[in-house]
């Protein structure tokens, strides 16, 4: 029987809340990666300004060479960042993936999964950044060495990572995996 569109978007509706609730639940285990990859390009592209990243959950902190200010003597700035705020296209892409119960669906939530894990780092160290760059004080804003033109890029790799990606990068990883599935949906809607 010949998926409808009616029938495919209900049956997205219907995974959407278990998967929601998976993805909040193992988000420790599934943003393994994307930590590792965060930590990874921000040890090596910012040695300077990150002594260390740690992990708590889904939410990593990056520990800073940077100084509070005057009243703290020898302390340092931790910027708290919360990989959920930049994951939450991964249950959208697992759940748009089961409704369209493919035969090798769990080769296609492999590799949406890998696609969109550098998506979710991006996310991550542009919020970084920018609560170091631009929102911080500026105190402490002045010891990043950052550039105008620095925080304006910075601006928009946040602007974007946190407004484009979560939502679009899922989607297109979805048409991409799926694209047999797509010409059939199309086709019987073409002799409807």
């Amino acid at each position: 029987m010949a998926t409808t569109l009616p029938r495919f978007v209900l049956r997205v509706l219907a995974w959407l809340p278990v998967t929601f609730a998976g993805w909040y639940v193992l988000a420790p285990v599934v943003l393994w990666p994307a930590q590792l990859l965060a930590t990874a390009v921000a040890r090596g592209a910012f040695p300077d300004l990150v002594r260390t990243v740690e992990s708590h959950g889904a939410t990593l902190s990056f520990v800073t060479t940077l100084r509070p200010g005057s009243a703290v003597a020898g302390g340092v700035l931790t910027v708290d960042v919360d990989l959920l705020l930049y994951s939450f296209g991964l249950p959208l892409f697992v759940a748009l993936t089961l409704a369209a119960r493919e035969a090798r669906w769990w080769r296609a939530l492999a590799v949406g999964y890998a696609a969109q894990l550098p998506f979710v780092a991006w996310g991550a160290l542009a919020d970084f950044l920018k609560n170091v760059a631009i929102t911080a004080p500026p105190l402490v804003a002045s010891q990043t060495g950052f550039s105008g033109l620095d925080r304006d890029i910075i601006a928009f790799a946040f602007q974007f990572g946190s407004l484009i990606l979560p939502a679009v990068a899922p989607a297109v990883a979805w048409v991409l995996t799926h694209r047999t599935f797509l010409e059939r949906m199309r086709a019987a809607r073409g002799t409807a």
